[in-house]
């Protein structure tokens, strides 16, 4: 099978190519997937870069990436399954993440991908494989994230709004009822409104920390701000969320960082979240087979619908990258073996 092939850490265009592998075999818990379409998002970024280094240690491997296959999120269909695999059958349309962790190669930039079943749901039929390919980190980090929007009326603001996650994150808060202010781009205002937002702003007009308004959460996907600059526009009791961008490590300070990264930051946040008797209530570590199928619900309910962009062969996965690194794309890159 074709493949995109990641042996060393670095520049996506000088360490990224495309070779005939083997087709992987499916472990007894796994399914083959033929890959449909597959999507670029940042963390694929982190991995093929290897910054912040720390992740080198966290499974990827310390000199060079020990799934030399990159790629995570994918929608395909069941070509065979193991011995134990009882939700699956051959012909199955399935999407969902196929790494351990979101920051790991998962061979998903390939024409077949062996992947564990309960990391899987169904593809909605309504959906297509690139919508389905859209959603599953990116998806993921929202969910968890905006957790704590869960009483209808709740004001939400999205800063990065406009990029791949920011508008799934816009129409994951307006299912749960929330009045949403989304911040980006002049040249994303209209996206933002069609998916619901209530209030877009364009970041380079209008300060958004300035103003009457006060908000109950703040999602802060971009992070490129300190975190005490959002306290004047918290309503009491509100909260501030960063998602942690390292603006690709252009970011200055503890979010450019090339070693750790911003990694003790949230570890302090969680320590802290740990330590609030509210917040305590919602630390949970959920199943990745359960968030996925959170997703599977919103996208058959036509709540969420993901924003597709360019589509990129598996020659063209290094450009992809660099589309995705330049911020001004519009929805999300696919990459289709």
């Amino acid at each position: 099978m074709r493949a995109v092939i990641h042996q060393r850490y670095g520049r996506a265009d000088h360490v990224l190519s495309v070779a005939d592998i083997a087709v992987p075999v499916p472990a007894d818990n796994e399914v083959l997937v033929r890959v449909r379409a597959a999507s670029m998002h940042a963390d694929v970024w982190h991995v093929i870069e290897g910054v912040p280094r720390v992740l080198r240690l966290m499974g990827n491997g310390l000199r060079r990436p020990k799934i030399v296959v990159p790629g995570t999120d994918l929608a395909g269909v069941v070509e065979s399954v193991g011995s134990g695999v009882t939700r699956f059958k051959p012909g199955d349309e399935v999407f969902g993440e196929s790494a351990k962790f979101g920051w790991m190669n998962g061979g998903a930039f390939a024409e077949y991908a062996a992947v564990r079943e309960d990391w899987l749901v169904q593809k909605p039929a309504k959906v297509s494989f690139e919508q389905a390919a859209a959603v599953p980190t990116a998806g993921f980090i929202a969910l968890n994230n905006l957790r704590a929007v869960k009483r209808p009326g709740m004001k939400v603001l999205i800063n990065g709004a406009g990029g791949a996650m920011g508008t799934l994150a816009i129409q994951i808060a307006k299912a749960a009822g929330a009045s949403v202010t989304a911040v980006d781009r002049a040249e994303k205002l209209e996206l933002m409104r069609s998916l619901g937002a209530d209030r877009v702003i364009d970041y380079a007009r209008e300060n958004y920390l300035e103003g009457a308004e006060r908000y109950d959460y703040i999602l802060d996907v971009v992070a490129l701000r300190k975190p005490e600059e959002y306290r004047p526009v918290l309503a009491p009791g509100g909260r501030y969320m960063p998602i942690g961008h390292a603006d690709y490590g252009r970011a200055p300070g503890r979010l450019g960082g090339r070693i750790v990264g911003s990694l003790p930051y949230f570890i302090g946040l969680l320590l802290r979240a740990l330590m609030n008797p509210e917040q305590r209530k919602e630390f949970s570590i959920r199943s990745k087979l359960e968030l996925t199928t959170e997703l599977q619900v919103l996208l058959e309910s036509g709540k969420l619908t993901p924003v597709i962009g360019e589509t990129f062969p598996l020659e063209r996965v290094a450009a992809a990258v660099h589309r995705m690194m330049d911020g001004k794309a519009i929805g999300r890159s696919i990459v289709t073996p």
